[in-house]
């Protein structure tokens, strides 16, 4: 039976030399393995075609959608933060219940924009489903995340000023007191 606190040591020396538990490490070689599989899978077709595609696809992130969205998050920042802002301020943590719903709608959209745009192709004749009412899910999809990050914005902004509400309504009834 070995003492505990020699496993603790072996652990944390690895740790300081590591930065991180061995589970991680394991996932992480895992994750690269995984990677390295499906890169060899995705390369043994059309290895130009995929190359060509991923290059496109760090352009058009690099130099489109990165400055799109970082221009677009600083005017959100801006609105919230109001015009008395200066420069170096911080942000208002409100602008992630903007942030988080616009994000995940980006990406159904990225993921889904041929059905949404109604440039599907062939989508009925392959799966034989009918591609009509993306973009009215889409847009629904879309409302429903951003009435859901206001409706859990106005309910945290309640709970976080209940303490102050829950002092003046002390104080005014100690003042009614003393009158």
């Amino acid at each position: 039976m070995s003492h505990p606190t020699k496993g603790a040591a072996r652990d944390s020396g690895f740790r300081r030399r590591y930065g991180a538990s061995p589970l991680h490490l394991l996932l992480t070689l895992a994750c690269f393995a995984l990677a390295l599989y499906a890169g060899i899978r995705l390369l043994r077709g059309d290895t130009i075609g995929v190359a060509i595609w991923f290059v496109g696809a760090a352009l058009l992130h690099d130099l489109v959608l990165l400055p799109l969205y970082s221009v677009t998050d600083r005017a959100a920042q801006l609105i919230i933060r109001g015009r008395t802002a200066t420069a170096g301020s911080m942000p208002r943590a409100s602008v992630n219940y903007l942030r988080v719903p616009a994000f995940v709608s980006g990406v159904l959209f990225l993921v889904w924009w041929p059905l949404i745009l109604r440039q599907g192709g062939n989508y009925t004749a392959y799966t034989a489903l009918s591609a009509d009412g993306f973009l009215a899910r889409w847009l629904l999809i879309t409302a429903g995340l951003f009435v859901t990050s206001g409706i859990v914005l106005l309910v945290r902004t309640w709970l976080r000023l209940r303490p102050e509400r829950d002092e003046a309504r002390a104080q005014a009834r100690a003042r009614k007191a003393t009158k």
